[in-house]
Parts: structure tokens; sequence; C-alpha cells
């Protein structure tokens, strides 16, 4: 078992996308695009600090929902479409 590191020193080079919204109850959600990790906040503020610890410090990778997001624990991991990896690589680039 491997011991845990900060998204900072993780060894990627495209940060992780984030969405951060209200669900149906009120609940705040932030969620990686992959659906590999999330979670429900009591505001807003800490949803936006969980997604920019996860995907080490980038607002450019964080998107505000203006509608209902529901936080989908069931999701399977999804591969990054090659039209999203190339977005990601430009928001590299601007950050």
């Amino acid at each position: 078992m491997g011991q845990y590191k900060p998204p900072s020193s993780r060894a990627a080079s495209l940060p992780r996308l984030f969405r951060i919204g209200k669900d149906s109850h009120g609940n705040w959600v932030a969620q990686d695009q992959q659906g590999l990790c999330g979670g429900l906040f009591v505001d807003r503020v800490e949803a936006l600090k969980f997604a920019m610890y996860e995907n080490g410090n980038c607002p450019q990778a964080v998107i505000m929902v203006p509608g209902i997001l529901e936080l989908d624990l069931n999701a399977k991991p999804q591969r990054i479409h090659q039209a999203d990896h190339r977005d990601a690589t430009a928001l590299a680039r601007a950050a």
C-alpha cells in the first residue's frame, strides 16, 4: 500500500477538472469530471477549497454549475476523450 501524496506532489501534467454546484436538497457538491472523487459540503467555500486542493490549486480547472449537480458515487471512472485532453492541455498552458 502506497502512502498518500498531496496533489501538488503528484506526477500529473494536467489538472483534474472539477464541477461545483448545489444538489436538489440545497447541499454543495464538488466532483471531478471523471467521477473519481467528490463530496458534499456545508457551503460553496468549502466545496471550492476541496476542489482547489485536489486539482493542485488550479482555478482554471473548476467549473461552477448553475443548475442542479447531484453527487454520483456510483459512476464508473471515465476516460478522457481526445477533445477533453486538448481542452485540458490548453488549460495547463494558460496556467
